[in-house]
């Protein structure tokens, strides 16, 4: 490793980054190393914009390869080589509108059914029943349960931790899954032997994720769902059911509003509440 990039990951760290979050905002930097052959740290003001424009208006990237790319690039020389260029502040990726895959209820009970790993599965219906995302969910401790006050805490985006309902069902199925290891301090433990001796870390992002790709295919489920699907399912589930908007923000851990606001865009309640207009309007057309 560098010295270069040592002091950006150090920089990371201090900043409170994720490791997911390290790991891409370094790679972003690489990118543009081996783009110009040169170290990152050789470049010029000029060059960040060619780049920048090469990936927007040349290459077409996605908007969230564009946020990474400049989120990586105003972090590495703005924090770490410190230098307040103009350009920096030029640099915006967009964003992509698009509405969320949700699945009903139905296709969630499916889809979970055909996890086969046990501990791949309590772990899905935990992402599920708490509305959490994957990296909360994978890096859950045996002692972030509360069973006395029925809550699970969770470290969020930001190192931010909050609290949510725990279901009597998930607690069970979490308490079956122990009994299978009976090692902390992972709920979801990478390796399942019982009462193992040795501290094994938790799944893996990537594992789960194909567990639930592999267990898509097996339901039938013909949406473009993905693990982050479930959390979206959730919320639209609990907004259906008449958890105001406010305690879904909460639970969600969003920091606005808004983020969470999506959300009515794609319950049946409100698509029902137009059926009549939509019928007026159509009518003798």
């Amino acid at each position: 490793m560098t010295v270069l990039r040592n002091r950006m990951i150090q920089d990371m760290q201090l900043k409170g980054l994720r490791p997911t979050t390290q790991q891409a905002y370094v790679h972003a930097i690489y990118m543009v190393a081996k783009h110009y052959h040169q170290s990152p740290d050789q470049l010029t003001e000029e060059q960040l914009r060619a780049y920048f424009l090469q990936l927007r208006e040349v290459q077409h990237c996605a908007p969230g390869t564009l946020q990474i790319a400049v989120a990586a690039i105003k972090f590495f020389f703005g924090s770490t080589l410190q230098r307040p260029w103009p350009v920096l502040g030029l640099l915006r990726a967009g964003k992509a509108k698009k509405l969320p895959v949700v699945l009903s209820r139905n296709e969630v009970r499916a889809l979970l059914g055909c996890v086969r790993a046990p501990v791949y599965r309590v772990c899905l219906s935990t992402l599920y029943a708490g509305g959490l995302r994957i990296s909360e969910g994978v890096n859950l401790q045996v002692s972030d349960v509360d069973s006395q006050r029925m809550v699970l805490r969770v470290l969020g985006k930001g190192n931010k931790e909050r609290q949510v309902p725990l279901a009597l069902p998930t607690l069970e199925s979490l308490r079956g899954l122990f009994r299978l290891h009976g090692s902390k301090p992972w709920l979801f433990p990478a390796g399942l032997q019982p009462r193992a001796t040795g501290v094994a870390g938790p799944i893996s992002a990537g594992n789960l994720r194909l567990a639930f790709k592999a267990a898509l295919r097996r339901s039938g489920i013909t949406k473009p769902a993905t693990v982050h699907s479930l959390r979206h399912s959730y919320a639209t589930h609990l907004l259906e059911a008449g958890v105001s908007l406010r305690v879904i923000q909460e639970i969600l851990g969003h920091r606005s509003p808004a983020t969470t606001a999506i959300y009515t865009h794609l319950t049946t309640e409100v698509r029902a509440q137009l059926t009549g207009p939509l019928q007026a309007l159509a009518q003798g057309l």
